[in-house]
């Protein structure tokens, strides 16, 4: 005659690998759909953090390795003028008047209207692509804007001495910085895009931070020119 204990041991080890395999598949149930669930998506070539939905953090203040990251925006912050701690908009315009100066005496006219033409749709793929890692609409520390547009007064200005040249630097100075009339309602223009939907909102934002100061300097020769008229 077997012992009790002896002929229950093959129900009893039956119901420990019963209960076993229904924790076993009751934990993957429970893993694996949370895995599933909160795995971010990959973000392919091409795509920023904005359009797969994550969240971008704003850089407030860039250094010198945000200056070195990327050739735009070593552009974008006029080799490097848009660090200044203060005015950085006014340091990036004197930046633009000394680098004016030395390349006037390298270039010809013909050679320095080339290179003034092509700094407006360079600085607005620069100013664009920085203020896209930034992850702020107009950051101030971005002066390309200034720098295009006070070499297009210099250019048109030209030739002109160094008294007409500073008269021009404090009108350009006053209209970037106060923004009357038309200068604001260019700072303005595209200041409704919606940044999260709009897939072309940061070619806009660079668009509207390089055309406000071009219409700062259309105003600034504007003057100049009623000047010299009377």
């Amino acid at each position: 005659m077997r012992c009790p204990v002896t002929a229950r041991a093959p129900s009893i080890l039956w119901l420990l690998h019963f209960l076993l395999s229904r924790r076993r598949l009751s934990s993957l149930a429970v893993i694996r759909p949370i895995r599933l669930h909160h795995n971010p998506p990959m973000m392919e070539p091409g795509h920023t953090a904005s359009e797969i939905g994550a969240v971008r953090v704003p850089l407030a203040r860039p250094g010198v390795a945000f200056l070195l990251a990327h050739p735009a925006h070593f552009i974008a912050l006029g080799f490097g003028s848009g660090l200044s701690p203060l005015a950085p908009g006014t340091a990036g315009t004197l930046w633009a008047w000394l680098a004016f100066l030395v390349l006037q005496s390298w270039l010809s006219p013909a050679q320095m209207a080339w290179l003034v033409a092509l700094s407006l749709p360079l600085g607005w793929w620069a100013c664009t692509v920085a203020a896209r890692n930034m992850g702020v609409r107009d950051p101030g520390c971005i002066v390309w804007d200034e720098v295009a547009a006070f070499w297009c007064v210099l250019l048109l200005l030209t030739p002109a001495g160094i008294g007409a040249q500073a008269v021009a630097f404090v009108l350009f100075r006053f209209f970037d910085a106060v923004k009357p009339g038309p200068v604001g309602w260019a700072d303005q223009l595209f200041h409704g895009v919606d940044m999260q939907r709009d897939r072309r909102a940061w070619p806009k934002a660079g668009l509207g931070i390089m055309l406000d100061d071009v219409v700062a300097a259309f105003c600034t020769l504007l003057v100049i020119a009623a000047w010299r008229f009377w």
